[in-house]
């Protein structure tokens, strides 16, 4: 049994102030490239991990996915009380840590596999909460489950009381208060530079703890451009209106402080990229992934060659995923 997943966009973090009640809430983009692809047989007493191009790959990436899929394999397998083993290969990867959602796919890839192998019907949302994915963002999860373009709704006090990054929080996954279908005419390049920062684990729950709760004016900022211009943009198939928006929310509430935090190299591709011609560029969640919409691609693409010649990367051209994972 094969599984292929989307990656995804995290756009911005909608309220991290709190005030009304609710923490988090989340804005995200699936796309189909780069992808995940994840075999899995029913086999033997353990659970095991290949990988089909093992030596081509970092050490860091070959742990990261090791870990996750065994870490989601056993929780699955100890929530549905199964005995026994699964055989799982990695056919694709994507960087871990880059702010493509890697790790939320990965983790619902491994628990969908073994809940469908024994015929469980479980749905992503539970299969999220079984395999600890969903606990400040629900883009990842929803991005697996539908794809699109999606705005989820936080979490309440009542579950979430503190600030704190998916990988620390047991919340459950927040529910889903927007999926539209985005154009599929609108590319979307991704800048991913290689640079030796990443932020994830205590320094991520750091970050939060540190700069939470942000100024409810830059929430209720923010909420206005999502509601007002992001949202009608993508209904209305404006790119420049879109891109706007995309350019503004940079600068507001969370998002703000996750780009300050950033290698200054950041900003100056993301605003090489503008000059280029992009409409919109932005970070994905605490990055160091960048990514421009666009319907020139091949100007942002070389525009892109130039900016990170002097730190390496990659550069994928894309497009957002309408529909999630697809298993066969």
């Amino acid at each position: 049994m094969i599984i292929k997943t989307p990656s995804r966009l995290h756009l911005t973090l909608i309220d991290l102030n709190g005030s009304i009640g609710r923490i988090d809430g989340g804005v995200g983009l699936t796309l189909e490239k780069p992808r995940l692809v994840l075999e899995m047989k029913q086999k033997g007493d353990e659970i095991a991990v290949k990988f089909k191009n093992r030596q081509n790959l970092p050490v860091n990436v070959v742990a990261d996915y090791e870990d996750k899929i065994r870490t989601s394999a056993s929780r699955m397998m100890e929530y549905l009380h199964l005995e026994g083993g699964y055989s799982f290969t990695v056919h694709e990867t994507y960087p871990s840590h880059s702010g493509l959602g890697s790790g939320t796919q990965l983790s619902l890839a491994a628990g969908k596999l073994i809940s469908d192998s024994d015929n469980y019907q479980i749905s992503v949302p539970q299969i999220a909460n079984i395999v600890g994915r969903g606990g400040t963002s629900g883009i990842g999860v929803a991005s697996f489950d539908k794809g699109g373009f999606i705005i989820d709704g936080g979490h309440h006090h009542g579950e979430k009381p503190d600030f704190l990054p998916s990988s620390a929080s047991k919340a459950s996954p927040p529910p889903i208060i927007a999926r539209y279908d985005f154009p599929l005419d609108w590319k979307v390049v991704l800048v991913i530079p290689h640079l030796e920062k990443h932020v994830s684990g205590e320094k991520e729950v750091n970050i939060f703890q540190k700069y939470c709760p942000v100024p409810l004016e830059e929430v209720q900022s923010l909420s206005h451009i999502l509601l007002m211009k992001m949202m009608p943009a993508i209904l209305e198939k404006d790119l420049e209106m879109f891109g706007e928006a995309v350019n503004t929310i940079q600068n507001i509430g969370f998002k703000k402080i996750e780009n300050q935090l950033q290698n200054p190299v950041i900003s100056k591709i993301m605003q090489h990229l503008r000059d280029a011609g992009a409409p919109g560029v932005g970070m994905s969640s605490f990055g160091p992934t960048i990514y421009a919409v666009t319907d020139s691609p091949q100007d942002i693409v070389s525009a892109a060659r130039d900016t990170i010649k002097d730190v390496g990367g990659h550069i994928i051209e894309t497009r957002a995923q309408n529909s999630g994972a697809v298993k066969e």
